[in-house]
């Protein structure tokens, strides 16, 4: 299969699957972290799994600290509560995947805007794009540490696949290397925004439409109380009736899932998984939902090729410029 071929259809599946579905149980693996290198064996064949099977999983004993995690929940609700003229002072710019957008991220499953605002950290791209501190006092410290801390968690997760898949050590890690300007890996705050006020005709519409992502592997941290996140695997979205499962956000718990640049870059091993964010129901907390999702994306000048050779080999640049390019409405 082409290049483009393998991506449009990607892009197509995803029109599909705008109805409201079923709802079904299914069992999201959660996966004990701790003790890494003396486990890594064993943690290794439950991320396989998870990764083959469902292509979400939890992760908890992760190492990030809780403490940093709430701080920068906190900035991230410092910084949308900034009035717009100031937000607009830090625009996303077509292609760049850094900086701020409100409701410009437009789904191929639904042909409507998401109901969220964002703001994207793609650390080599940032000149001019952070607030000041002023604004939001202790933004940039505080987000930078909190990406750091995000990617060496990714890493390690990719670590574990790598081996599986038959990559040298590192192999990964080289392929996500942040101290180059080709590193464009993102931290994406997102703000859904909330439907105190909302008219009955509002409650028909997606948060998030549904959609697989186009990176390698997304680490998503929620905040209890603050719902909607759901998921179909590939192989259960074959028919007509799409089946969609809760994900639960856990206190202390990182979720995860597989993206369409793993999946391409594994041959198919790994499966990215579609999911959306559902409003909420009229008798279900009705306030704003923020959440914080990191995407480890290879670097631009990394070429993305399986161990097989199923498809032809692909820059990390080119991979996400054709699906940027699909998801946010031209500005």
């Amino acid at each position: 299969m082409t290049d483009n071929a393998y991506d449009l259809k990607e892009l197509n599946d995803e029109t599909r699957f705008g109805g409201e579905g079923e709802l079904v149980e299914r069992d999201i693996p959660q996966i004990d972290m701790s003790d890494f290198f003396n486990r890594k064996e064993e943690i290794t064949e439950a991320l396989w799994k998870a990764a083959t099977e469902i292509g979400f999983f939890q992760l908890y004993n992760h190492g990030i600290p809780q403490e940093i995690i709430d701080e920068a929940f906190w900035l991230s609700g410092e910084f949308f509560g900034q009035p717009t003229e100031v937000k607009e002072q830090y625009p996303l710019k077509p292609g760049t995947n850094a900086g701020w957008e409100y409701k410009a991220q437009v789904r191929p499953s639904t042909g409507t805007a998401d109901q969220k605002e964002s703001y994207q950290i793609t650390l080599p791209r940032m000149s001019g794009l952070w607030p000041t501190g002023r604004e939001v006092p202790h933004f940039k410290e505080v987000m930078m540490a909190f990406e750091r801390h995000n990617w060496a968690l990714a890493m390690k997760v990719l670590s574990c696949f790598a081996d599986r898949l038959g990559f040298e050590p590192g192999f990964f890690t080289e392929g996500h290397d942040p101290e180059t300007k080709e590193y464009q890996s993102t931290l994406r705050l997102i703000h859904y925004l909330g439907m105190e006020d909302a008219k009955p005709e509002d409650f028909k519409f997606w948060r998030a439409g549904a959609h697989t992502d186009f990176d390698c592997l997304t680490l998503l941290h929620q905040k209890p109380g603050q719902g909607g996140l759901q998921l179909c695997p590939g192989k259960d979205a074959k028919g007509r009736a799409i089946a969609w499962t809760d994900v639960p956000p856990l206190a202390g718990v990182v979720t995860c899932n597989i993206g369409d640049m793993l999946m391409r870059w594994s041959d198919d091993k790994l499966q990215s998984t579609l999911h959306r964010v559902r409003m909420p129901k009229p008798e279900e907390y009705l306030g704003p939902r923020y959440s914080m999702a990191y995407f480890a994306q290879a670097n631009m000048d990394t070429l993305l090729e399986g161990p097989e050779g199923k498809y032809e080999p692909m820059t990390g640049h080119d991979y996400i410029q054709m699906r940027l390019g699909a998801n946010f409405a031209k500005s």
